[in-house]
């Protein structure tokens, strides 16, 4: 039987937005991320009946954290559980974001996804890299942990050497799209005309022409790289960057100050195009229903540490 779900003409384009940002309002900045107001910007921008879900996963007092990866992978293939079940819903003792916000089930409904965050020293925020980490499992992760006593290691690695793990082994979420907007401030004030912080005392330790990359939206190549790896679709058009708040104070570089910063607006606002054009030429990812009834947890919160 055909998922009539994921027949086109039976439900809109889904897209989920994710705004990756440390900052929120109700924490101790006190001030909301350009992130957050990004993300709102994209959600205004979206096409009328797309379904438009949207997270913003940034740290916030009395909130559960994206807790993280405890590398079963690098035990067994097979102990690499689809999705998560080192942690689950509502745990009074590892709560857990990824679960409590239902990422992975968000994560598998949405035929694209969309990431906004800032660079924080040559790379992504910390809050992406442990959702990614926590995503490990959608490339080739076990559906099957009954098979494996849930997290029996000597099963796991009998199951990764057996036929049967041919047959289990898969890109879970294969065929989405995602799209990625980092920006970055190029060190704000603090440089000097020499390319080093004004304040550093022994500047000949190092020549700032050997920085990690000329293009610095590879500060996330990380996390692009590992969304191709596991089937996600990543153009080179929806993987962009932007600069904001160069040479200005870190308290002159908000949200509120992006009205001054016309042509970062204008990089995102382009970007945000690309994605709609991309996701509307490219269609419906067949099978979103599945993916997000396989998205289920499998652990028992009682028993867990």
């Amino acid at each position: 039987m055909p998922d009539t779900d994921d027949v086109e003409e039976q439900r809109p384009l889904r897209v989920f937005i994710v705004a990756g940002s440390q900052r929120r309002l109700h924490s101790c900045p006190g001030l909301d991320s350009k992130a957050r107001a990004l993300m709102h910007r994209m959600l205004g921008a979206m096409p009328l009946g797309w379904q438009v879900d949207h997270e913003d996963i940034g740290n916030e007092h009395g909130k559960a954290r994206i807790q993280p990866c405890n590398a079963c992978v690098s035990s067994s293939m097979a102990l690499c559980v689809w999705p998560c079940n080192c942690y689950g819903p509502h745990s009074d003792h590892q709560p857990d974001l990824m679960w409590n916000l239902d990422m992975y089930g968000r994560l598998a409904r949405a035929d694209a996804w969309a990431f906004i965050g800032p660079i924080n020293w040559y790379g992504p925020t910390s809050n992406f890299k442990a959702m990614f980490d926590r995503l490990v499992c959608m490339n080739g992760g076990n559906p099957r942990p009954d098979l494996i006593e849930k997290k029996n290691t000597e099963l796991a690695q009998a199951l990764e050497h057996s036929p049967q793990w041919a047959e289990l082994s898969r890109n879970h979420l294969e065929g989405r799209t995602a799209a990625f907007f980092c920006y970055g401030d190029g060190g704000a004030m603090d440089y000097g005309d020499d390319g080093r912080p004004k304040i550093l005392q022994h500047k000949e330790w190092f020549d700032p022409k050997q920085e990690p990359f000329k293009d610095e939206r590879e500060s996330y190549q990380g996390l692009v790289w590992q969304c191709r790896y596991s089937g996600i679709e990543v153009p080179d058009d929806l993987w962009s960057h932007t600069e904001m708040g160069v040479g200005k104070p870190y308290a002159d570089d908000q949200a509120a100050d992006m009205a001054d910063e016309p042509q970062a607006l204008a990089a995102f606002d382009e970007w945000v195009q690309r994605f709609v054009r991309y996701v509307t030429a490219k269609g419906q990812v067949p099978g979103t229903r599945e993916a997000e009834r396989s998205a289920k947890t499998t652990t028992n919160t009682d028993k867990i540490g």
